[in-house]
């Protein structure tokens, strides 16, 4: 996919290509890793992994997604808050059972599906507001169309940490490696990112 998201020409084209934008920086920033380094922190003390990052983009658009389908009603977690807890700190970490193929496939198949809601699901429908601290007290819904922005933001956020830690574990950098995914030529101020001669 191309470094910028394309022209848009409406309210749902917009929300289309840009979450599509984010969505692939977890990709460029997963390309080429091996599991061990899918579970490598950029430097202490942080904890957060490339492989735990897209665990956890995962479960959030996951999240998001069930409560805009049950909408205008809301969505029900019948996990028990103990349950929940420990999916969501699941989320967060790459264990040594975990594997790049594995993750990328559950986040693959969670995009396509957001994506499908994104072109359908009415964006005036109201979503109700979950209680929580860090959400407003003082309205009761969201519309589909506030959390789709919400989601753009949110992923944006996470991509940039992928970023960071990507570059940690072995010096590549956003744009070398969707050179590298896209088989763009090589130029004078950009290479594109290929495994090691000896990996």
């Amino acid at each position: 996919m191309p470094a910028q998201a394309p022209p848009v020409t409406d309210e749902r084209s917009a929300h289309v290509a840009f979450l599509i934008q984010q969505q692939d920086a977890f990709r460029a920033a997963a390309y080429g890793l091996t599991d061990a380094q899918a579970g490598l922190a950029a430097s202490p003390p942080s904890t957060i992994t490339v492989g735990a990052l897209l665990k956890h983009v995962t479960q959030t658009q996951d999240r998001w997604l069930r409560s805009v389908l049950a909408a205008p009603d809301h969505f029900v977690d019948d996990r028990t808050m103990e349950q929940q807890y420990a999916d969501h700190q699941d989320g967060w970490t790459w264990h040594d059972h975990d594997t790049i193929e594995a993750a990328l496939a559950a986040y693959d198949d969670m995009c396509a599906r957001v994506l499908e809601a994104v072109r359908t699901v009415d964006l005036d429908t109201p979503v109700p507001i979950p209680p929580a601290p860090w959400n407003p007290t003082d309205i009761d819904a969201w519309s589909v169309r506030w959390v789709w922005f919400h989601l753009i933001e949110e992923l944006a956020r996470h991509a940039g940490h992928a970023d960071l830690v990507r570059e940690g574990v072995d010096g590549a950098t956003m744009y070398e490696l969707i050179a590298g995914r896209e088989g763009w030529p090589e130029t004078d101020w950009l290479k594109p990112w290929r495994p090691p001669a000896d990996g």
